[in-house]
């Protein structure tokens, strides 16, 4: 699944700034899929860090091409579900 491949090719340069990939998806709203990208990090996820990793992982998706069809990136906060 390509989900899967971009947890694997992200998990290390994110834990390089000490954020954590919770969770990978593909979800579309109003007919334009959004590949969201769930992270975490201690004390909490800002709108910097939420920057800082976009940062990181645009680079890496362009280099490895994965994704072949019209996507948004969406990098947030897991949230506080637990």
């Amino acid at each position: 699944m390509i989900e899967e491949k971009v947890r694997e090719i992200i998990t290390e340069p994110l834990k390089e700034e000490n954020i954590e990939v919770y969770k990978v998806y593909f979800e579309k709203t109003e007919g334009v899929k959004n590949l969201v990208i769930e992270i975490d990090k201690k004390p909490y996820v800002d709108i910097d860090v939420c920057v800082t990793a976009s940062h990181i992982i645009n680079p890496i998706l362009d280099e490895y091409d994965l994704i072949k069809e019209s996507y948004v990136l969406d990098v947030c906060s897991k949230g506080d579900d637990e």
